[in-house]
């Protein structure tokens, strides 16, 4: 039996980065993979029970398959696989959010394709994605010869795995800064937002000694701040023109041993829908409601700062943009600061809004910050089983 399997990823604004997705699933029966290609299982098992010169690929009863890295040889390939098991976001790169591989199985009691056993139990090997069973869909067909010809597969099966920030880390993994130029404070992340400082910690640990595992992301190793996040956002009011208003974003990793590739940041501001220029960062509106324009993805140029180096002279990336000023605009009331961030799907811990930079002879009485309207963020990765 021939399975083609694909991996879609939907998110708008969350991607799949290194090490990437580990697909397993549980087999029903006694089956093994007798040969792959665009992928490779992680463990051969215990293939004893087959007899011959050349033992099948993978006999686990639950198999986890990972990507090939780019450069693999032409003879394992598959179409759209090879990526190392990255897969960018749709707004980011839409050619390069879905990956495929192919599997011949051996050890199945199915007599033919009618008879075939769906498998069960999907996992992607990702922190804070679950996945649902699979339920069987319209078979898919393909274009042949240019697309003058489609041919139609036997059976098709589709499985939907959804995330969860909070099944994903216990802890946030970023915060906001802000400061203005009407304003000489500089307002800090607040204390202690990812986690507090060990008092026991005198120095870094020899980097050498850190445990890699290529198939595993390693554990934040986080340089001594007060927030002790492994990113900080720092948004800063430049400067205020007759009808324009300039903003200066800048992304710094904290973290001594990660570089963040195809990174992404999600801001959620009234006045996103009035951006003229944005310079050194791509940008994307996130308007899924027609009256509602708040919401906005900010990410790397390619070959210019898509990557993220770990913390030190290069481990941040900065930007400016230029947004109109609409009638009545006014700095008054921390209005020119975003009312969410997001750091590559994550949402980013904000100062309290009475910590906010104030304009000169701004009243010291607390005021109700305004939380307009937000854009409801759903994610959805999908995984289309092709027969």
């Amino acid at each position: 039996v021939q399975v083609k399997v694909t991996i879609l990823n939907f998110q708008k604004y969350r991607h799949i980065e290194a090490p990437g997705w580990k697909l397993g699933w549980d087999w029903k029966g006694k089956e093994a993979i007798s040969a792959i290609f665009g992928a490779e299982a992680t463990q051969q098992g215990d293939c004893s029970r087959f007899k011959g010169q050349e033992l099948p690929h993978c006999c686990d009863k639950h198999p986890v398959i990972i990507d090939l890295l780019p450069g693999a040889p032409y003879n394992t390939q598959f179409q759209n696989c090879c990526k190392g098991g990255v897969l960018s976001s749709m707004t980011q790169d839409t050619s390069k959010y879905g990956a495929s591989f192919q599997i011949s199985t051996i050890g199945s009691t199915a007599s033919n394709y009618s008879d075939f056993v769906m498998v069960e139990n999907f996992t992607l090997g990702l922190p804070g994605y679950t996945c649902g069973q699979p339920f069987e869909v319209r078979p898919t067909k393909i274009p042949v010869d240019g697309g003058r010809r489609w041919t139609q597969v036997l059976r098709t099966w589709n499985a939907v795995c959804g995330y969860s920030s909070f099944l994903s880390s216990p802890s946030p993994k970023c915060c906001v800064s802000m400061s203005a130029f009407y304003d000489s404070r500089i307002v800090d992340c607040p204390q202690c937002s990812c986690a507090c400082q060990d008092g026991r910690m005198k120095e870094t640990p020899p980097l050498l000694q850190q445990k890699h595992d290529p198939n595993e992301e390693p554990p934040p190793l986080v340089r001594c701040t007060d927030h002790m996040c492994p990113i900080q956002i720092h948004w800063h009011v430049k400067e205020s023109y007759r009808q324009y208003w300039r903003v200066k974003m800048t992304i710094r990793n904290w973290n001594i041993i990660k570089n963040y590739s195809q990174w992404n940041m999600v801001v959620l501001h009234p006045n996103l829908k009035n951006i003229t220029t944005v310079f050194s960062f791509s940008y994307a509106s996130l308007n899924d409601f027609r009256t509602t324009n708040d919401s906005g993805m900010f990410w790397g140029i390619k070959y210019y700062n898509d990557m993220l180096l770990q913390s030190g002279n290069g481990g941040n990336v900065q930007s400016e943009m230029l947004l109109a000023k609409e009638p009545g605009f006014s700095f008054g009331g921390g209005w020119a600061f975003p009312r969410r961030i997001m750091f590559n799907g994550d949402e980013c811990v904000m100062p309290q809004p009475d910590d906010y930079p104030r304009l000169p002879n701004a009243s010291p009485l607390p005021f109700v910050y305004p939380f307009p309207l937000s854009l409801v963020f759903s994610t959805f990765l999908f995984l289309l089983f092709f027969c």
